[in-house]
């Protein structure tokens, strides 16, 4: 029986809990295996290596340092049609609900937007990506966050700017007009009373 696949965007968040971080990520059916954005790159003994996982493009000082198996090497194609060598580890992807073990090349995409890269295998039996939506997993977006109510008596208060409106050619003088006309004093009523011609 074939089971039901997780539908994604073309960019989720994405867990990585044996590394314990959370990152954005491309979702790129082009692409065969995933990638990810390491830096500070060193092989370790025992067939390790120690990596840096930047955590995003405006906080590169923040960055998280971890230590894994090296799977195997291989020879990847960039998107600059450029040839090299890449080491590749594996970890464990979380996913809208899914979890699974994958194979991730640790490359340079330092100005990409997104750190990691999901590929056709870590897509494969488990995922259907609909490449007119993101974020179906994990993300609130900007329309759908709702702001608390403000209270009565709280010191802060919204303002709202709105735009002055129009005025019409000549209503600027018949409003003056007006607001002279209502300024002058009408004349006072005589009491005398007239007297009548003789």
């Amino acid at each position: 029986m074939r089971r039901e696949r997780t539908i994604v965007g073309v960019a989720e968040r994405v867990d990585l809990p044996d590394w314990g971080v959370r990152l954005r990520a491309k979702i790129d059916t082009g692409a065969k295996t995933s990638a990810l954005h390491a830096e500070d790159v060193e092989e370790l003994p025992g067939g390790q290596v120690r990596f840096s996982i930047v955590m995003g493009r405006r906080t590169r000082t923040k960055k998280v340092q971890v230590v894994a198996a090296v799977a195997r090497r291989t020879r990847v194609r960039s998107s600059t049609g450029q040839a090299e060598e890449r080491l590749i580890v594996r970890t464990t992807l979380v996913l809208g609900g899914v979890s699974k073990d994958i194979e991730v090349s640790l490359s340079r995409r330092r100005e990409m937007i997104f750190r990691m890269l999901l590929g056709r295998e870590a897509l494969a039996h488990d995922f259907l990506v609909d490449p007119g939506r993101r974020y179906l997993h994990g993300r609130m977006t900007k329309s759908t966050k709702k702001k608390a109510p403000r209270r009565t008596g709280d010191k802060a208060t919204s303002r709202t700017r709105r735009a002055p409106t129009p005025r019409l050619r000549g209503e600027k003088k018949a409003s003056k007009k007006r607001a002279a006309t209502r300024a002058k004093p009408k004349p006072a009523l005589s009491t005398r009373k007239r007297s009548s011609s003789s």
